[in-house]
């Protein structure tokens, strides 16, 4: 099976997971109280960025860092 887009040892990966991860938290914080510190921490780290930039460029990341394998 071929792993294109699933490097958990690249840097490159998780610098494009760990954005579209904060997006989601933000995203589902309010349908889902227990979120809301993991909202809060995430809007911090992000200076309030909207999820869908955070998930749209997470995707992208993934998306490219496969593609140029």
């Amino acid at each position: 099976m071929d792993r294109k887009y699933f490097k958990p040892k690249s840097l490159t990966w998780w610098a494009s997971v760990v954005p579209l991860l904060l997006g989601l938290v933000i995203a589902l914080g309010p349908l889902w109280s227990p979120l809301e510190p993991l909202v809060a921490a995430a809007q911090a780290l992000t200076g309030n960025m909207a999820p869908a930039v955070l998930i749209n460029g997470g995707l992208a990341g993934i998306g490219l860092r496969g593609a140029l394998r």
